[in-house]
């Protein structure tokens, strides 16, 4: 499958925190995702003040011809801390990275559903002609861990403290286990 208009219709990182900060300034509070684009903004300015870098995981991308297409929008919890760490690491490395937003055209989610749903974000791993060779998401297997243990029994384990332990967990994590599980896919 070549990806080649949704690589050309996507955003840059830079563009997309541009969005993802107009959107939190700009949404009125009454619009239903108004208090999630504000969320979004927040994790994402601390997600980008926190990303260390990792140089045991750069030397591993190295001399790799691929590129990036992540699908996404800055409302979204798992995007807000995922997106900014990795288009910050690979992009470092010179791997061309591209946004598409998952809400202007669902003709690209609906082809990587995640159980059915249009779950965000999902990384494309794309080689030179626009062919997805691997697909990452919509979070990392701790976070999948998490979302198991929620479904199997949401009375011992509510949705609040679901939400709360996997926004500590990325918090903390920083997107290192998003990209190490990136990386394995192209390896």
């Amino acid at each position: 499958m070549n990806l080649e208009k949704f690589w050309n219709e996507g955003l840059t990182f830079q563009e997309y925190v541009d969005l993802a900060k107009g959107k939190a300034e700009n949404t009125p509070e009454s619009d239903d995702y108004a208090k999630y684009y504000v969320l979004g903004w927040q994790r994402i300015q601390r997600t980008m003040k926190t990303i260390k870098s990792l140089p045991e995981l750069q030397e591993k991308v190295k001399n790799k011809d691929f590129k990036l297409l992540i699908i996404s929008e800055p409302w979204c919890g798992d995007a807000s801390t995922t997106v900014p760490a990795v288009a910050t690491f690979f992009g470092e490395m010179n791997i061309p990275v591209k946004i598409f937003l998952r809400d202007t055209d669902t003709d690209l989610i609906d082809q990587f559903l995640t159980d059915g749903t249009r779950s965000i974000p999902k990384v494309l791993v794309l080689n030179a002609a626009n062919e997805v060779q691997s697909v990452w998401g919509p979070r990392p297997a701790y976070g999948l861990d998490l979302l198991k243990k929620f479904k199997q029994d949401p009375e011992a384990y509510p949705r609040e403290e679901f939400y709360n332990d996997l926004q500590v967990y990325y918090a903390k994590n920083k997107g290192k286990d998003a990209i190490e599980e990136i990386i394995h896919l192209i390896s």
